[in-house]
C-alpha cells in the first residue's frame, strides 16, 4: 500500500502549495533530529521531507495522485 503523503504532512489532499509549505515548516521544527531526540524523530523527519518533495512538485504530485486513485 502506498503511504499517504497527505497524512504524513497532516493536510487535506486539496491543500495549496502555501498550505503544504506552512505545514512542512511546522513539522520540520517538531521532528528535526537536532531538536527532537526521540528514536523515531529521524525517520519521521525523512518521511516529512519526502512527502514535501513529492507534493510541492506539480508533476510528481500529479503522478502521485494518479497512483493513489488507482490504489483505492
Amino acid at each position: 500500500m502506498l503511504k499517504s503523503y497527505y497524512e504524513i504532512l497532516k493536510i487535506h489532499p486539496n491543500a495549496t502549495k502555501n498550505e503544504i509549505k506552512s505545514q512542512y515548516k511546522k513539522l520540520v521544527k517538531m521532528y528535526h533530529p537536532d531538536i527532537n531526540q526521540s528514536i523515531e524523530a529521524e525517520e519521521i523527519f525523512k518521511e516529512i521531507n519526502r512527502a514535501a518533495e513529492i507534493l510541492l512538485d506539480d508533476t510528481k504530485r500529479k503522478n502521485y495522485d494518479s497512483l493513489r486513485a488507482q490504489n483505492k
